[in-house]
């Protein structure tokens, strides 16, 4: 045991979050022009060291790979040339987005002559939990640095050399800028000992945001005492109404679940009214077998599936709660808007739902009936994203209703002070 009472792992897990508080503290004051110039100093360090970055990724990808982890991780882990030029200009781009921190969110002078301002300010020190994505560790970096925050960043394991690479060529830079080098930090060990002292460090660590699957996310809400922001998991519906175009429908549907199905906005179930159900399935049917999509479907669905040559399977409650992440969509018909809304309410995890309709009074119905982050009429649920919403930039897209909603952008990793200003004032 360490002198503080933590194991060893513990020990050096909190004193990474006291030197983050530390940094936090001198970071408030910076200011725009300050951390602009240190992230444009990162990108040019990471392009710099870009051939040994990719070296010591090329390990971690070697040992993933020989230890069996399977294609689609090993993809997300990887990092060549071009992706490390990609995350290189993202943090270019951060550096040109507009800053929040100092933003007045409202202010007005009451009766009594006191001036009220609500002030954006950072939150202070922001723990990223997060899986094998290296350009994840760069890209919360630079939107916490960009936002006054600090951050520590705890990665999977199989990443670690990478993360821990591209840690230290920030922090070089950070420092060179004249800008704490322990704003920027990786959470020691590998362990999940580690997580949890991250976890748990409450009143080091303001807020957590776990990045990924349901089980990583589930983990990190049951088990921290730190205020943890839930982003992700999405079991997302697209609902085609009986006053729905059929061409515009099917476009929405492929493009929702098929143009890349991996990621949390993709579509997970597509449900049809019955009214329109003998004109829409005959052409999804086709384009989903086109898109080499399996439709896991109820007995109304069948024989479109058949006919067309789609691969069909039954529906069962797994698959109506799934979020797949494959060429795999949950699909039902029902007899009215009102019967979709109360399957969603029953499956959804509350990231995006989408209605294909040309009825306003359907439109708007919908939009007051379902109860998610983000609710599309007529539009992709790949939409749901904070490049695609014009923020520039997002730390995650949070399914949760405190604080933050959908896509976080620089805003969302503020928090605000009210300012009063008197002139004497007393209360009587």
């Amino acid at each position: 045991m360490s002198s503080q009472g933590y194991p060893d792992e513990g020990a050096e897990v909190i004193a990474a979050a006291r030197r983050a508080r530390e940094a936090a503290t001198a970071l408030r004051t910076l200011t725009r022009e300050d951390k602009d110039a240190a992230l444009v100093a990162c990108a040019a360090a990471l392009r710099a060291n870009a051939d040994a970055l990719v070296a010591v990724n090329a390990d971690d990808v070697a040992r993933a790979s020989d230890a069996g982890t399977e294609a689609g991780l090993l993809d997300r882990l990887t990092l060549d040339g071009p992706r490390l030029e990609a995350i290189a200009a993202a943090l270019e781009d951060v550096a040109e987005l507009p800053d929040p921190v100092g933003d007045v969110v409202r202010g007005y002078t009451l009766p009594n002559g006191l001036e009220v301002r609500q002030v954006r300010v950072p939150l202070g020190v922001v723990g990223i939990i997060y899986e094998a994505r290296p350009n994840v560790t760069i890209d919360a970096a630079g939107l916490c640095l960009k936002s006054g925050n600090a951050v520590l960043l705890r990665g999977s394991s199989s990443a670690y050399a990478t993360n821990a690479a591209l840690v230290e060529v920030m922090r070089r830079a950070l420092g060179e800028s004249g800008l704490p080098e322990d704003a920027v930090q990786l959470v020691p060990g590998v362990t999940h000992d580690s997580v949890k002292y991250l976890m748990t460090a409450r009143g080091l660590v303001d807020v957590l945001i776990p990045r990924g699957g349901e089980s990583l996310i589930r983990s990190v809400v049951e088990g921290a005492t730190v205020p943890v922001i839930e982003t992700g998991v999405g079991n997302c519906h697209v609902y085609v109404d009986r006053d729905a175009d059929v061409e515009k429908a099917v476009r929405i549907l492929v493009n929702a679940k098929a143009q890349r199905c991996s990621v949390c906005n993709a579509a997970e179930t597509f449900l049809v009214h019955a009214e329109i159900a003998d004109r829409f399935l005959p052409a999804v049917m086709v384009a989903l077998r086109e898109a080499s999509v399996t439709v896991h479907g109820d007995d109304r669905m069948r024989g479109f599936a058949e006919a067309a040559g789609t691969s069909f399977a039954p529906v069962t409650d797994e698959d109506w709660a799934a979020e797949y992440y494959s060429l795999d969509i949950a699909a039902g018909v029902v007899d009215s808007l009102e019967a979709a809304l109360a399957h969603i309410r029953r499956w959804s995890s509350g990231h995006t739902e989408a209605i294909v309709t040309d009825s306003q009074s359907a439109a708007r119905a919908f939009i007051a009936g379902v109860d998610a982050a983000a609710v599309m009429v007529n539009a992709s649920t790949r939409f749901t994203d904070g490049g695609e919403f014009g923020f520039g930039a997002e730390i995650g897209i949070s399914t949760q209703k405190l604080h933050a909603r959908g896509p976080m952008g620089l805003p969302e990793l503020t928090t605000t002070t009210y300012v009063v200003v008197g002139d004497g004032h007393v209360r009587e």
